[in-house]
């Protein structure tokens, strides 16, 4: 382990290959009795981050490593028993590559979005916070009703009572639906369904269209 955290610290010309190696020894050293696997893949992006290729810790394998999870048990297996660090390298960087492309595809899929959005809730409302309140449901597309009138009330000086007339528009446009009914003091929950699809990368809500 203590080797590990050396090379985590070495400069290594090639950041992407010492990635693929710093998580594959992980993953074999198996440090912990639980929690492995996580903390395995989030120290990708975190890797990444730290040799100031992100921006920010957001990339993440999971989506791939999990379609392809045969391969990569078996990749990682190659490399104790065969010491078969080429097979698990060229996979890892397939994984970065083919993650890199999709994550590129659902950013450009949700400007898209925004900018329709832009449009058809101006001219759904009439309003002079469409913007805002486009922004509000793009930044969190899950919350609850009384959270967004005070944001929007604290950071736009936006009227309590005016935003939930709004929201009500949107959800009669089907652009917002109900996740759990008001109650009592409680307000609705209310979720954007065609944002967190995109970002999904596929249909995981129905969207009401």
């Amino acid at each position: 382990l203590q080797k590990w955290e050396a090379y985590i610290g070495f400069d290594e010309a090639d950041f992407l290959l010492q990635t693929a190696v710093v998580h594959a020894q992980f993953e074999l050293l198996h440090p912990f009795k639980d929690g492995n696997g996580r903390i395995g893949r989030l120290l990708i992006p975190l890797f990444l981050y730290q040799k100031k290729a992100l921006s920010q810790p957001m990339f993440y394998l999971s989506e791939y490593l999990e379609a392809n999870r045969e391969e990569y048990y078996q990749r990682l297996k190659a490399i104790s028993e065969e010491g078969d660090w080429n097979g698990w390298i060229l996979f890892f960087l397939k994984a970065i590559t083919v993650q890199a492309k999709q994550n590129s595809a659902r950013v450009r899929s949700i400007m898209v979005l925004y900018e329709e959005l832009k449009i058809q809730i101006q001219e759904i409302t009439h309003s002079q916070y469409s913007v805002y309140l486009l922004d509000a449901i793009f930044s969190k597309p899950i919350f609850q009703v009384s959270d967004l009138v005070k944001k929007l009330n604290k950071e736009c000086g936006i009227h309590e009572k005016t935003t939930p007339g709004l929201l009500r528009q949107l959800r009669e446009a089907n652009i917002l639906q109900e996740l759990q009914a008001a109650s009592g003091r409680r307000s609705a929950i209310l979720y954007f369904p065609r944002l967190i699809n995109r970002a999904e990368g596929k249909e995981i809500l129905v969207e009401n269209l």
